[in-house]
């Protein structure tokens, strides 16, 4: 499995248990809450919070290589 940027934040935090801690890494600890995480996608995280969409992605994907 593969994270992608139109993954949305829901399916993200499902599909890996330490996909929360790359996001609190990146200050974006509130996603495990927010009703957004239902239907925004890391595209428009990473955009929203300005942070490198191709980082986030690297960070995340390497959890599945783990």
């Amino acid at each position: 499995m593969a994270f992608h940027p139109e993954m949305i934040v829901a399916d993200a935090l499902a599909a890996h248990p330490h996909v929360r801690w790359v996001f609190a890494a990146y200050h974006l600890g509130h996603c495990n809450s927010c009703d957004r995480r239902h239907y925004e996608t890391l595209q428009q995280l990473a955009d929203g919070y300005r942070v490198s969409l191709d980082q986030l992605l690297a960070d995340l994907n390497s959890l599945a290589r783990s």
